[in-house]
């Protein structure tokens, strides 16, 4: 069927609710409307569904929810483990209670016994859940950063990380061979209780989760000499974490931590913020206000289902706060977590590693050297990070130490296999209280790895190309550069393309050819001269083309400028091709 056959379908249908038919006769003379909102499922693509809400095919709505949900449900019943059960979390934002409920009860009406959290709940915290009921898989209904006029449908299996390999082509095949709306099930939600399908979670798993998070925590001496003279401003950006964070911090012993009063409360319309992610420098605006009235040591933000953070921190000889990027923090809570343990325990384990993804700091690699550990690089999307250590655990060889990638989201310890912002706010604060025992703040502490590691620089910038003519734009782009890839990007000399698609990586000097080793991916990327570096893919979660760079100066000046040469380079090739 064409897309107007399915928009008249919908408001023909008597499956379809009548506020849904409503908002579709709203847009009857809007063809290009009625065209992005029909001319394609919204795709279940490998991080599951993230969408505009509203009705139609490629919009979040109940019915490609349910849709979604029967196609999970299948699979897990083919799978034969429709005894295990799924745990559903959902955050702050638009229709995220509903989205939970609607998936629940799907499961519930496939016999599957969904544990849902009686309210809003971090993405690390559903990671948890999964693996402490002993579920087959979890579903967390969140759309991360997002602007408010999205929601999203994340699917973990049962190792608590989201669906990898084999799991997600074939879930992926499920949802889309559901193709009629009323085949799909449900219940009523009184029913699914009364039978025990439906069963409400909360404290008990929170009480779990806390303790896990504690057992993390390398120097609590450091935190009870200096817990009570740190100040600590945090923002939960009107999402999930306002409630675990601040928990975790007041237990620890941290007495003076400020939260932001204008972001403090749930609000899937972000009144405060144009785009509610620790990334922007515009949403940590309120943050440092206040921060400048309590003298804070460093200001946190999490994003709105808490599984990423972003920081700023104080520098005493000049008086001003600092934004890291998800590269700085990742890296010095990296050194800090490692060295550390290396510390108390005399030293590492063997075979212990340190997990990044192909966009990530090659600081990190630098750290890895230095503690005499294994640098294990992988895709982007911190499931693959969790693979990893699924991997360890199956085959008994490989000790977890730390993960991370850039967009500002890392894992210490084995509790969740998603990135976690409630440990890091935990583990940062830890951090600042033991290097202010020693007479550092955090930025003298990186400023110290700089100096002995080097001064790496890194670095995005992104391209927004919205609707159907966007997607084929960024194709275009990729497709060019796959095709001809560049001899050199500014003043650096290419000197190998590895296409991850093709699972290919060419020496540009000598033409050999060798294998990625890693999964097929729509990803690009350039090894450098001077140790320079530039990656080049699609956002999984935004209409993007992302480009990631990094360089490697003599001094943080050096750095940055050699980074803004770069950027400034990366975008004019860009804009020949746009």
């Amino acid at each position: 069927m064409s897309y107007k056959q399915i928009y008249q379908e919908w408001i023909a249908s008597s499956y379809f609710d009548t506020k849904t038919k409503e908002e579709l006769l709203r847009i009857k003379d809007d063809e290009n409307e009625i065209k992005e909102r029909f001319y394609a499922d919204l795709e279940f693509g490998t991080a599951g569904l993230r969408g505009i809400i509203g009705a139609g095919i490629n919009r979040m709505n109940i019915y490609t929810v349910r849709k979604t949900t029967q196609g999970l449900a299948n699979y897990i019943i083919n799978a034969g483990f429709a005894d295990r059960g799924v745990a559903i979390a959902y955050d702050s934002r638009r229709m995220s209670p509903e989205f939970a409920d609607e998936a629940a009860l799907v499961l519930s009406a496939n016999g599957i016994k969904a544990y849902v959290f009686e309210s809003l709940r971090p993405t690390p915290e559903l990671s948890f859940a999964v693996r402490e009921l002993k579920c087959i898989a979890g579903i967390n209904i969140t759309a991360s950063h997002n602007p408010p006029e999205y929601n999203g449908y994340k699917v973990y299996w049962e190792d608590g990380a989201q669906i990898t390999p084999p799991h997600d082509a074939g879930i992926m095949k499920e949802v889309k061979d559901v193709t009629d709306y009323s085949t799909v099930k449900t219940m009523g939600k009184k029913e699914a209780k009364d039978q025990g399908l439906y069963v409400s979670i909360g404290k008990d798993i929170d009480d779990k989760y806390i303790a896990e998070l504690k057992k993390q925590v390398i120097h609590l001496d450091s935190i009870k000499s200096e817990g009570k003279n740190l100040k600590i401003v945090y923002t939960p950006l009107h999402g999930t974490g306002n409630i675990p964070a601040r928990r975790v911090l007041e237990e620890l012993g941290f007495e003076n931590v400020y939260v932001v009063p204008e972001q403090e409360l749930p609000d899937g319309e972000f009144p405060t913020v144009d785009y509610p992610n620790p990334e922007d420098e515009k949403a940590f605006a309120l943050a440092l206000k206040l921060a400048e009235e309590k003298d804070a040591d460093l200001v946190l933000a999490t994003d709105p289902d808490a599984d990423r953070l972003g920081v700023y921190v104080k520098d005493t000889k000049s008086g001003k706060y600092i934004s890291m990027t998800g590269n700085m923090s990742g890296c010095l809570l990296a050194d800090y977590e490692i060295g550390q343990r290396k510390e108390l325990n005399g030293k590492l384990p063997e075979d212990g590693a340190l997990i990044k993804t192909i966009v990530t700091s090659n600081m990190a690699d630098a750290i890895a050297k230095y503690y005499g550990i294994e640098l294990i690089e992988v895709l982007t999307g911190f499931k693959f990070i969790g693979q990893q250590i699924l991997g360890f655990e199956t085959t008994g060889k490989g000790s977890y130490l730390f993960g991370f990638e850039e967009s500002y989201g890392c894992l210490i310890g084995t509790h969740a296999r998603d990135k976690d912002a409630i440990v890091a706010t935990m583990a940062l604060c830890e951090a600042a209280a033991y290097y202010k025992t020693k007479g550092m703040t955090l930025w003298d502490a990186l400023v110290a790895m700089y100096e002995r590691y080097g001064f790496y620089k890194d670095d995005v910038r992104s391209v927004t190309l919205k609707g159907i003519e966007g997607l084929n734009k960024i194709q275009t782009i990729l497709e060019t550069l796959r095709n001809d890839p560049p001899a050199e990007v500014g003043d650096y000399k290419v000197l190998s393309a590895r296409d991850y698609k093709k699972d290919t990586i060419k020496d540009l000097t000598t033409g050999e050819v060798k294998p990625t080793g890693l999964p097929s991916s729509n990803v690009l990327y350039y090894d450098m001269t001077d140790n320079a570096w530039l990656c080049v893919r699609p956002s999984g979660t935004e209409p993007k083309v992302k480009f990631y760079f990094g360089v490697v100066g003599t001094s943080l000046e050096d750095a940055d400028e050699k980074s803004k040469e770069l950027a400034d380079s990366v975008m004019a090739m860009i804009e020949k091709m746009l």
